[in-house]
């Protein structure tokens, strides 16, 4: 079975994500979004709420599950059975840091990454952007899935 982790904070989970993720299953057998816990970063939403959103985007995909986890995502990878880490690129700077991390990744363990661009729709859309938005009242529901609703 081909696995694959999707890390990242998504703090929220946008459209963007919701893209490479749809995208994701159809290669992998098994799509997990890992959302990673830094105690050293704060966060606009908590961490039970960023779950809940992507549960609530996803719970007619039965490909993907949505879990936490600290470390290492190459740890976790070996943890679950992942040969795969997946990530979305939107422009030339994150391939060059996602770069960075991938040879990194491989050199410390046989985990492969496999890169996919973001939609030419969506490649603008950050969730930094989404919590400006957010912050300043701006209408952010048509950054994000639909699961993703701040009272």
């Amino acid at each position: 079975m081909k696995t694959a982790v999707f890390p990242g904070s998504f703090d929220p989970i946008t459209l963007g994500h919701y893209d490479i993720i749809k995208r994701g299953v159809k290669l992998f057998d098994k799509v997990i979004i890992a959302i990673g816990v830094n105690a050293e970063k704060k966060y606009m939403f908590p961490l039970e709420q960023r779950q809940q959103f992507i549960e609530d985007a996803f719970k007619n995909e039965p490909k993907v599950e949505v879990i936490t986890y600290e470390g290492l995502t190459i740890d976790l990878c070996k943890k679950v059975g992942a040969g795969f880490i997946l990530r979305g690129l939107r422009n030339p700077a994150d391939f060059e840091f996602e770069k960075a991390i991938a040879h990194t990744n491989r050199e410390l363990s046989k985990i492969e990454t496999v890169f996919l661009l973001t939609a030419a729709k969506t490649s603008y859309i950050s969730s930094s952007i989404v919590r400006d938005v957010l912050r300043n009242g701006g209408d952010y529901t048509i950054l994000v899935p639909d699961s993703v609703r701040v009272k």
